[in-house]
């Protein structure tokens, strides 16, 4: 079995991605810059990043249900074109001074529908092109992408907006041609022959989450990872409140999510080694428990930027649970049903975390940053419990990859 670096057609879809990726750091910075220029309100530029998440967020669904009825390949493509187009007119816009707020927040829901789209898509893809044994080393590859562009993506957004307003928008237009070009490259279908007539969309949406709720360890995989999901945000948020309260100097308190995703980083070039030598159950129990206890600790440094120091170990050790979770994910689901699955989860492990800036917010005036950041600690160690007690990470054997692999 020849190594992912020399799967030609993964790569060019990592690569096109990671380009997406990139274009969305630059211009999730720049379009809150471009905002401020424009209209001088914190309110106007928290309004267009609150539609790109509510974008993203509410067409994960149908996503899903669109890339498992149509051909993947071609939806990449039409996503990377309507990038392409929005972030032509913005830069077109912003030459001729006709860049208002109602364009910005079209082009910003527009680029984060688009995201969602081939985001999944892309992950939806993976089965048809990596070997099953591979795909947690593939899903860990797309983590360390994510936390790399994650690191790269707001200062260069920072800094060719700096250099000219309209430079960071031209930016994404060229990355989107040649994200187009690279998926042009892939060789192989994305999905498996398509047999069965098209379901109506809610037959289809109902099907996906049958599936999920249907089976253990996709119902486990859900109750893990929403929890660690809600906390990491939280925390991250509560650290930020916590830090400016004391007078921190604000570029100190950036280093806050520096951290946390070169904690990321790490934890993705690490997760292959550390798969190869614990069980997928002993690998998620473990880290679900070690980062219940990092949080704990990170709850009595809320006065210093010490406290990014336990969060950024609790992400280390993410990517590898994630690669080993959506690994065995993508091989005991039917690639008919992927896009749905991989939407479903994602909407249930990300939807709780867009609540935590709220309840950290309320928890910070109630009880302090250490309160706080202990409740967040603590619904990490009821995900640590149910790894624990529940049976549905016990599905997680090899015979089930075996079986999948043989259909």
């Amino acid at each position: 079995m020849k190594s992912l670096w020399r799967n030609r057609e993964f790569n060019l879809l990592w690569g096109s991605q990671s380009l997406s990726d990139l274009g969305d750091g630059i211009a999730s910075l720049a379009l809150s810059l471009l905002v401020l220029v424009k209209t001088g309100s914190p309110v106007s530029a928290g309004l267009v990043g609150t539609l790109t998440q509510a974008a993203r967020l509410l067409l994960r669904l149908p996503a899903g249900v669109l890339v498992d009825r149509f051909d993947r390949r071609r939806a990449l493509i039409i996503c990377d074109v309507v990038r392409l187009a929005v972030y032509a007119t913005l830069t077109a816009a912003v030459l001729t001074d006709r860049a208002g707020l109602v364009l910005i927040c079209v082009v910003a829901v527009l680029d984060a529908g688009a995201s969602a789209v081939f985001s999944t898509a892309e992950d939806a893809s993976l089965r048809s092109i990596v070997p099953l044994e591979q795909l947690p080393d593939a899903v860990a590859r797309n983590e360390a992408r994510s936390y790399g562009t994650a690191l790269a993506g707001p200062p260069l957004g920072g800094f060719l907006f700096g250099l000219g307003h309209t430079i960071p928008f031209a930016a994404n237009f060229i990355s989107s041609a040649v994200s187009i070009v690279a998926i042009l490259f892939i060789r192989k279908p994305l999905q498996a022959p398509r047999e069965d007539q098209p379901q109506a969309y809610g037959a289809a949406l109902a099907e996906g989450v049958r599936f999920v709720l249907s089976h253990p360890f996709l119902r486990a995989l859900m109750l893990v990872a929403a929890p660690l999901n809600f906390a990491i945000t939280g925390v991250i948020f509560t650290l930020i409140v916590a830090l400016q309260r004391n007078g921190t100097n604000p570029a100190v308190i950036g280093l806050t999510e520096t951290i946390v995703a070169a904690g990321g980083l790490l934890g993705a070039f690490c997760a292959p080694a550390i798969q190869r030598r614990l069980s997928l159950v002993t690998l998620v129990r473990s880290i679900c428990w070690i980062a219940a206890l990092l949080l704990t600790a990170s709850a009595f440094l809320t006065s210093s930027i010490a406290a990014a120091i336990p969060l950024g170990l609790t992400v280390l050790l993410g990517p590898a649970a994630n690669a080993a979770l959506f690994g065995f994910q993508a091989a005991i689901t039917p690639d008919r049903l992927q896009g749905r699955v991989i939407s479903v989860i994602m909407v249930a492990a990300t939807s709780l975390a867009a609540t935590a800036p709220l309840l950290s917010g309320i928890l910070l005036a109630w009880g302090g940053p250490t309160t706080a950041v202990l409740f967040f600690a603590a619904a990490v160690a009821g995900s640590a419990f149910i790894a624990t007690a529940g049976r549905g990470l016990h599905c997680a054997e090899p015979a089930p990859l075996q079986a999948a692999s043989h259909h």
